[in-house]
């Protein structure tokens, strides 16, 4: 588990930065102020949640592997593509409906962090 979180982690942080790139340099001029802020918004929660993918992986190394280390990450991997590419899409394409997605991806990110913080708060010393 340990590796596959680290290595999704990675993968996600260099995709952040890549659509950011994109964003700034390609789409800005096109899609207009208001929705790239949207878009910036999605850059950001994907980066920072990458990040904690990341995280779930150095503390199953070093706790070991356990359900809630798994559902952590799986969830915060759920929550960048539901909610991060929502609103990329959103911002490209203008469909207003697909922000009835992205509250789905922020529960799934505030669901991986209880399931982080639950495995924090069971976790016993050796």
């Amino acid at each position: 588990m340990q590796r596959k979180f680290i290595l999704t982690g990675a993968l996600m942080a260099m995709l952040s930065v890549v659509i950011g790139a994109f964003g700034a340099h390609m789409l800005e001029p096109i899609v207009g102020e208001s929705a790239m802020k949207v878009y910036e918004t999605g850059v950001q929660y994907h980066m920072a949640h990458a990040l904690g993918i990341i995280l779930i992986g150095v503390v199953a190394g070093l706790w070991g592997d356990s359900r809630k280390l798994a559902w952590a990450g799986w969830l915060l991997l759920a929550g960048i593509i539901l909610f991060s590419g929502s609103l990329y899409v959103l911002a490209i394409t203008g469909i207003k409906v697909l922000g009835a997605i992205t509250p789905i991806g922020g529960v799934a990110f505030i669901i991986g962090w209880i399931c982080l913080i639950a495995e924090a708060a069971s976790h016993r010393r050796a």
